[in-house]
């Protein structure tokens, strides 16, 4: 895994059901992983675009 500050889904559930979220680089890239595969980014996203992401998932949930 890159040396990003991973932090850890507050939603997350036992074994491999995890999401990991960290910022990179100077461009401030968001990045998610999940639990099973944490050595490949999965998801790479402007903040702007990631925050657009979480309010559709809240407003859809």
């Amino acid at each position: 895994m890159d040396t990003h500050e991973w932090q850890k889904s507050s939603y997350c559930q036992e074994g491999e059901a995890c999401l990991h979220v960290a910022v990179s680089g100077v461009a401030e890239t968001v990045r998610l992983t999940e639990s099973g595969d944490p050595a490949h980014s999965i998801l790479s996203a402007t903040p702007a675009a990631f925050g657009a992401l979480l309010r559709a998932l809240k407003r859809d949930a």
